[in-house]
């Protein structure tokens, strides 16, 4: 039996009786975003397609290769410090609530480990996406409160499997994570086809995995990255499973996480506790019911804005690019173009970051102010 609650910040009530506020799933400049989902995008999008031509021709006049971007990554600009304080701000500041940060870096937990050496940080927990190839395709687990002296450990088994994965493995791992009453284990966004193999092969794998492991699964996530008709799947999917719904903001830029979960727990182990039981609220903040491609255009503009406090000094978009060059060597797209980057790919990102100017988002606002009816 589940208990799950969906409530709306619309709602004046909506966080009352309710002692913390939780910000799942969001990332920090250690994860490490595939560039491979281009390729699908250039099949339709003129501008996007220009820039890949002209970056794939500029690439084999300097180095001689074709350039592959399955090999290729976009580091989110926010260090983990940094990252911790946008969400707790908001949890605090706007919900008055006490805050429960969980950040969940793609297959990394450096920022968590980093975040913990700091006493205000101290019980935050050690989470992580973790990459799960699974039937020709992929999906995310978010793995949250692992144990300090042995998350590393824990990590390099994660990561192995990742690395070469083993179906008859997956269960043994799951269960090994499960184990613990304190850790919760999360089916991240799972009605999004990632990889491209179509919607309705991907809900077959989707539901062919929960069959198998849904045992050692304890939530699936309501994305705040994703479209609200995605996430309505989620609900029914998990109500199939008989699986609560949880939050996952998914932030990668600066606007904090925009769906949250709502707990009368104190601490993160107490809530995970609450999930593993059924019981989990969640919270559709106001600005998740802002129209859906106005706010990927946003997480777009943050990402190649110029930032001059980056916690690395990649102030630049294209010092947080990064290409495997066929030596093995990580190399960004500043260092490997050694200048100012093809001419069709500064365009386009010249273009994205007009639309900071008023007049400009005022008439992108107006053109696409279609809302999605996010109701139950």
């Amino acid at each position: 039996m589940t208990y799950d609650q969906i409530r709306f910040e619309r709602d004046r009530a909506a966080v009352t009786g309710f002692r913390s506020g939780v910000s799942l799933h969001s990332h920090t400049l250690h994860s490490e975003e595939s560039l491979g989902f281009i390729y699908r995008l250039a099949i339709g999008v003129a501008p996007i397609r220009m820039a890949l031509q002209h970056g794939e021709a500029r690439y084999r006049a300097v180095h001689g290769g074709d350039l592959d971007l399955r090999r290729a990554w976009w580091t989110p600009p926010l260090a983990v410090h940094h990252a911790f304080q946008l969400e707790q701000s908001q949890i605090q500041d706007r919900f008055g609530l006490r805050a429960l940060v969980s950040i969940t870096d793609h297959d990394n937990i450096t920022g968590p480990l980093k975040l913990r050496v700091l006493s205000e940080c101290e019980r935050v927990p050690v989470s992580v996406e973790w990459t799960v190839p699974f039937r020709g395709t992929f999906v995310h687990f978010g793995v949250h409160n692992l144990p300090l002296e042995s998350a590393r450990d824990i990590m390099a088994e994660l990561a192995a499997f990742t690395a070469i994965p083993a179906e008859e493995r997956l269960g043994d791992l799951l269960e090994w994570l499960a184990a613990c009453p304190e850790r919760l284990v999360v089916f991240n966004h799972p009605c999004w086809d990632e990889k491209g193999i179509s919607h309705n092969n991907h809900m077959v794998i989707a539901r062919e995995l929960l069959n198998r492991f849904g045992s050692n699964l304890h939530a699936l996530e309501l994305n705040g990255l994703r479209p609200w008709a995605e996430n309505r799947d989620a609900i029914l999917l998990a109500r199939d499973y008989g699986k609560p719904v949880i939050s996952g903001g998914d932030r990668h830029a600066l606007e904090p996480n925009t769906i949250l979960n709502l707990t009368k727990a104190g601490s993160f182990s107490e809530f995970a506790d609450e999930v593993r039981n059924g019981r989990s609220t969640v919270l559709i903040t106001n600005q998740y019911s802002e129209p859906f491609f106005l706010r990927i255009l946003q997480t777009i503009e943050d990402t190649l804005a110029y930032h001059e406090n980056h916690g690395e000094g990649w102030r630049r978009w294209d010092e947080r690019v990064f290409y495997r060059c066929e030596d093995g060597i990580a190399r960004s797209l500043a260092t490997l173009w050694g200048g100012r980057g093809p001419l069709a790919t500064r365009i386009f990102v010249n273009g994205v970051q007009m639309l900071r100017q008023p007049p400009l988002r005022q008439v992108f606002r107006a053109t696409f102010a279609k809302r999605e009816e996010v109701a139950l």
